[in-house]
């Protein structure tokens, strides 16, 4: 393992000590990031580290892949299903934004309106995931670590208090290419190497398809600065990155 995966994997070795915790907890995707992550856990605390998977009406390649990563790592794993328990409260949900009262709808046809509904009841299943991480920490005494990248924490690409509601985020000041070579070092399986980045929200759903750029450009961004991509660009990522502030902090409060 290179300089910084050995640097990563002590700084959370220590921040586990700090929080006088026991080990970390890690869910398991079946991408790239949370197999960087795994791995980078159980050379921080290696008796200490669980593996979660948390399928919620999910591809089914995608549980496969999180099974290859944990045979190849020999991770400690469970298996939470979460599709009746999104079912269910999906079902309320539905019930409850067809009570509320017209005035308060968003201007539009009702079919506008049950399509706006996609992002915020997709938005369910990484928060769901977040209740069940920290139900198993909290009864281990382990922190959960996250998977967030400095490409996607910059531009507010996860689910505030979903997978953005994480203890330590080992990967927050690497860019996805940085986090594709440290995998590649720490062994991490071909298949997982080559498949394309998804938050498997829906079917079909790639990263770069959602945020509607491609990491490269993004990273171009991010290392050069406005003059690295195209001015149309670059105007459009500032507007992301002012808009996605709220996710990176503490919620506001009066003087």
């Amino acid at each position: 393992m290179n300089n910084r995966g050995q640097q990563i994997s002590d700084w959370l070795a220590a921040r586990v000590h700090a929080a006088a915790a026991r080990g970390l907890v890690v869910g398991i995707s079946g991408g790239l990031d949370s197999a960087v992550v795994a791995r980078l856990c159980q050379r921080a605390t290696p008796d200490h580290v669980l593996g979660v998977v948390l399928p919620c009406h999910s591809d089914p390649q995608d549980e496969k892949d999180a099974r290859t990563v944990i045979d190849a790592f020999g991770l400690a794993s469970i298996r939470v299903d979460l599709d009746e328990a999104y079912d269910r409260l999906i079902d309320g949900l539905r019930a409850g934004l067809a009570a509320i009262p017209a005035d308060q709808r968003p201007p539009g046809t009702s079919e506008e309106f049950d399509e706006r509904s996609r992002v915020p009841l997709s938005n369910v299943k990484p928060r769901l995931r977040m209740a069940a991480l920290y139900f198993v920490a909290n009864s281990l005494n382990y922190l959960v670590a996250g998977t967030g990248n400095r490409s996607e924490l910059t531009v507010g690409y996860f689910t505030k208090h979903g997978d953005g509601g994480v203890d330590v985020l080992p990967l927050g000041s690497l860019l996805k290419s940085e986090v594709r070579l440290l995998a590649a070092e720490l062994g991490v399986p071909r298949a997982i190497l080559d498949k394309p980045p998804s938050a498997g929200l829906w079917a079909g759903q790639t990263d770069e398809a959602e945020m509607g750029f491609s990491y490269n450009d993004l990273e171009r961004y991010l290392i050069r600065g406005p003059d690295g991509v195209a001015p149309a660009l670059a105007l459009r990522l500032e507007r992301i990155i002012r808009a996605s502030e709220h996710k990176r902090g503490i919620p506001p409060m009066p003087e």
